[in-house]
């Protein structure tokens, strides 16, 4: 999706609604059962005024992907009825704030991790909402698990206490065309129904952005992560910290 400038008043809010058409034009399109992708809104480096702005046209859903800026905006923000996932790169000791104050995680991709979350999930709130990322462009710079490894690690995420796993996440290698954009979204897609035809009942296939939703949604996505096209262009901001 092409991204203009963010100057206008309205901007965000014409934007979010901009991508919610798209994203209800694709499930037509591709004979996808209105309403069946939803829009995680990716917040990340933006602030709490952007977001509130979101809020007031209806989104509910928000992306992070870093723990100690994700916690300032929860605890801003906790009055609101908001759900909040965790789609970063998970660090051992960044999983106690994530098990608490998170309802999703998107990013799993080790059984260590997985066990840290499964252990430190407050026992009075429901099951942490779990999806596996997968490298399905076998790329070394990105995270997720090769798909090799991923019967193992879902047959032991699935028995863990305090978590539920929910389904798979990807972030492909960037492509242009669309056809090429579809190619490993379909590979994840052959994966998510392979483990539900050995009885896991996943539902949640996270997968496309703002670049590729539309492919996604084409092979099959059930939650597109789009950040840019609503908010625009983010800001550089410091590593999170321990």
């Amino acid at each position: 999706m092409n991204v203009a400038t963010m100057d206008e008043p309205d901007a965000i809010e014409r934007r979010l609604e901009s991508v919610l058409s798209a994203i209800r034009a694709a499930e037509l399109r591709w004979n996808r059962p209105p309403d069946s992708v939803t829009l995680l809104a990716v917040s990340k480096t933006h602030g709490v005024d952007a977001i509130c702005r979101c809020i007031k046209a209806g989104q509910r859903q928000f992306g992070e992907n870093q723990l100690q800026e994700a916690l300032g905006k929860i605890e801003i923000l906790k009055e609101q009825p908001l759900t909040w996932h965790f789609i970063g790169a998970i660090q051992s000791n960044k999983t106690r704030g994530i098990a608490e104050r998170f309802a999703w995680v998107h990013s799993v991709d080790r059984l260590k991790i997985a066990q840290r979350l499964s252990a430190q999930r407050p026992p009075h709130l429901p099951p942490l909402n779990i999806c596996l990322e997968i490298n399905v462009s076998g790329e070394s710079s990105k995270a997720g698990i090769a798909p090799s490894a991923l019967p193992a690690l879902a047959d032991a995420a699935a028995q863990l206490p305090g978590i539920k796993l929910r389904g798979l996440m990807s972030v492909p290698a960037p492509a242009t065309e669309f056809e090429a954009q579809r190619r490993p979204f379909r590979t994840l897609h052959a994966l998510f129904t392979g483990l539900n035809d050995q009885g896991y009942n996943l539902d949640t296939l996270s997968m496309g952005m703002t670049d590729d939703m539309t492919a996604a949604i084409a092979e099959g996505a059930t939650l597109v992560r789009v950040g840019t096209a609503i908010f625009g262009p983010r800001e550089a901001i410091p590593n999170d910290q321990p």
